[in-house]
Formats: C-alpha cells, structure tokens, sequence
C-alpha cells in the first residue's frame, strides 16, 4: 500500500482520524507493507509522525529521500549532480527572472533571501545565500530537491513554464497550492522509487494500491498495479485514474484499504 500523505492520507487540518488509524493498523496486522509517498522533506515528517503512527517506511520528496518512520532516520538520498541543479537555476532565472530558489539535503535546508518561507521553514535555514553560492559549496552535490517558486504565477502554468525551462536537466513537478516547483534528479520520482523500493522486497507492480491527489503523485499512480485518486484531486489527477476514492476529510483512503482486507474491492 502507497499512499501520499498531504491532501490523500491526512485531513484538511494535517491529521488522521480514528478510522484511518484503524484501518492502516489493521493493514499492516494483515501482512500489508505501508509505504508513505510523499513530497514532503524528511525534516517535515516529524510534524505528522504523531498522526500516521509507527508504520512503514517514507519515500520523501518525491523520490529523492528514503525514511525510516519507526526509527526517524534518514536511510538514503538520490542527489541532483551539481552541474545539473546549476543548470536548473540558470534556466528558470532566464525564463523567469522573478523565481527564487531553495534546496533540500542531508544536513538541512538552504535558500534565497527572497525565498518566501513557510511557517515549517522558518528556524530551518543552514544558509541563506544566492543560489549559485549555495551550489557551489558543500551542499552542492548533495540536493535531492531544489524548490523554485514565484510570487504571482498560477501553479499549472508554472509547471508547464518550468518544464519547458528546465528540460532535461532534472524532473520538475508540484504538489502546492502556490506557484512552486520540486525538482529532483533526472530520472527520479515517487514511481522511480517507490519501483526500487518494491523490487528490493520482490513486490511486483501489480500487488501496489496506490492512493493520490496532485501532479506529483501521477507517475507512481501509472506504475501501481492498482491506484486510486480522492474525490479532492487535481483534476489532472482525477482525469488519468480510473478509480476515485472519496474525499481525503471523509477518509477516503481508509474506505478502500476496509474493503480491500474484507474482500470487497
């Protein structure tokens, strides 16, 4: 079972209600693997380890982090090369010169100064510098994922912008109800990962259920031998999976995970 997390698994105020709880509870009881998949960094998994419970292992920002749930460590990385995340930057600045940058690694967070921080961000930073300063130290063969955002773009458009810019030098999705781009190596993603990560446990496609919401989750929803979009998903989302769960506040994850352990789905 894969699920992301914001916008499928936890509710509009970042919780998990009871029935949720009880049926990943009963899941995994059941012998099922859980295996969160999501955008989210490592270091925002502490904020919602509470409500997801000591289950399974987390593939973070789309593929580029491999965490361990249980035991809140970081497992493995799958960087960005330098140059390509340089050439990252100077594509965007040329295309669209009001984007400014941040950086996921290892050891922390870096960003822009004009970067437009998150309340989750605000006491994160390790260096506040221009991107290229940033990438050109220790950090920089390390990022697993870059963040571009713009103070005025609507989201889609950015993304179809940013793609076009970047090509590629690394791939580019969103999974934000603002103007931000992730960006991670080439050829890395939650279905890249979420592949290595079963194929390592002779898990074949097949027998994945896979649950999303937003443009960043579409490759693992292809790959998953079974996949589901909420009833809240993007309508990108919703128009490329053929099975829809219920919204992600009337736990619709949960409603598919009860039926698939009583034979129902």
């Amino acid at each position: 079972m894969a699920t992301d997390l914001d916008g499928t698994l936890l509710r509009s105020d970042g919780t998990v209600s009871a029935r949720t709880e009880d049926a990943l509870r009963r899941a995994e009881e059941a012998g099922i693997c859980i295996v969160f998949v999501t955008g989210r960094p490592p270091r925002w998994m502490g904020g919602v380890s509470s409500a997801i419970g000591p289950h399974g292992v987390a593939i973070c920002s789309n593929g580029g982090a491999l965490y361990d749930v249980r035991r809140k460590e970081l497992l493995s990385t799958s960087p960005m090369r330098r140059e390509d995340a340089l050439a990252t930057v100077a594509a965007l600045r040329a295309a669209l010169p009001e984007v400014s940058f941040a950086f996921e690694y290892p050891a922390g967070f870096s960003h822009e100064p004009q970067y437009p921080r998150t309340l989750w961000d605000m006491d994160a930073a390790e260096q506040v510098a221009p991107a290229e300063e940033i990438l050109a130290g220790p950090a920089g063969d390390q990022v697993f994922k870059l963040l571009a955002k713009h103070p005025t773009l609507d989201p889609d458009a950015f993304l179809r912008l940013g793609r076009e810019a970047v090509g590629g030098f690394g791939e580019v999705t969103r999974s934000a109800s603002v103007a931000m781009l992730e960006i991670g190596a080439v050829g890395v993603s939650k279905a890249t990962a979420l592949a290595r990560w079963c194929a390592e446990r002779d898990i074949p496609a097949e027998r994945v259920v896979a649950f999303g919401d937003m443009p960043n989750d579409l490759p693992m929803l292809a790959w998953a031998g079974t996949s589901y979009a909420v009833a809240n998903a993007h309508p990108e989302v919703l128009a490329a999976t053929p099975r829809h769960a219920a919204d992600h506040d009337e736990d619709g994850v949960a409603r598919v995970v009860e039926l698939l352990l009583d034979g129902s789905a």
